[in-house]
């Protein structure tokens, strides 16, 4: 008998090397760029939304020449900064959040702009000046917030127009919000702020007599949208673990409802800080839980 011819190997390219990674396929079609497209491109999405929104509705922005100033400063700040003092290159879309969230906050005196050079100025500029044990340990925009509010309260006051009135409106964007959230997977985080603003305010409509409505209406505006979307979710400042964020964030609304409560109980140190409760909460909260976070994990 002849001896039988072996069969054919497959050939050896079609063989994948042990222990090599298999292809993977690449995703195609618009689905799949929205997929994979950055959390910060939602947000910025979203951010311009309640700006365009307000200015369409209530004209927040009070001029488009504010705008380009507070963009303009942030932009420049941003590239300025980043060559400085960490030798890379900025982030214009991280420009672009700050430059817009100035706008939405701000509210200053008739004919001033100088609050829209300064305040995405200090933003920027902290992200890399003020800093401990190498991470920035307040949210930009609340820290430069915050210090215009206390040096300059008869130029510069919180926008304080609110969206209670159209609930269709509210709905939307606050769906939209939280779709925003839920895809960075910080839903644990404004939700928790949500939930607990409304549980505060019913505990504070009960204790001053005041319509519940006027206590809940707050959460409508564009600055608390801007605080519970943005400002509390920022990825740089936020404690590591889900279980700390969760604590700290009921810390704020807590300090929050003290601060509102001030006059009533007659704290008479907390009542500068009535100008932007949740503002001020954020940014006495915000830095001690993330200095304890930083030095338990180190």
């Amino acid at each position: 008998m002849t001896e039988q011819a072996p069969l054919a190997q497959p050939a050896a390219a079609a063989v994948p090397a042990a222990g090599a990674p298999a292809a993977e396929k690449r995703e195609t079609g618009v689905a799949a760029f929205f997929r994979n497209l950055a959390p910060s491109w939602y947000f910025s999405s979203l951010l311009t939304l309640i700006v365009v929104t307000g200015e369409a509705f209530f004209d927040i922005l009070g001029g488009f020449e504010r705008l380009i100033v507070a963009l303009g400063t942030a932009i420049v700040a941003e590239h300025v900064s980043a060559r400085l003092f960490a030798g890379r290159k900025g982030s214009t879309l991280t420009a672009y959040i700050t430059g817009n969230s100035v706008i939405v906050l701000t509210k200053p005196g008739p004919g001033l702009l100088w609050p829209f050079v300064l305040g995405p100025l200090i933003a920027i500029v902290s992200k890399s000046a003020l800093r401990y044990r190498g991470q920035h340990i307040w949210n930009p925009t609340n820290l430069s917030f915050s210090l215009l509010l206390l040096l300059a309260p008869g130029s510069v006051s919180i926008l304080s127009h609110q969206w209670g009135n159209d609930l269709r409106l509210v709905g939307v964007i606050m769906l939209l919000g939280f779709l925003v959230v839920g895809k960075s997977k910080l839903m644990h985080i404004s939700g928790t702020y949500a939930a607990s603003f409304l549980a505060l305010a019913c505990v504070r409509a009960w204790m001053t007599g005041e319509p519940m409505m006027s206590e809940i209406a707050p959460i409508t505006g564009p600055m608390y949208m801007l605080f519970m979307f943005f400002m509390i979710t920022d990825p740089k400042t936020v404690v590591k673990s889900k279980r700390g964020r969760v604590l700290v964030v009921v810390l704020i609304a807590l300090v929050e409802c003290v601060i509102r409560m001030s006059s009533a109980w007659q704290i008479g140190f907390l009542e500068p800080l009535l100008t932007a409760p949740p503002i001020f909460a954020l940014a006495i909260v915000g830095p001690i839980a993330k200095i304890i976070d930083i030095r338990m994990r180190s």
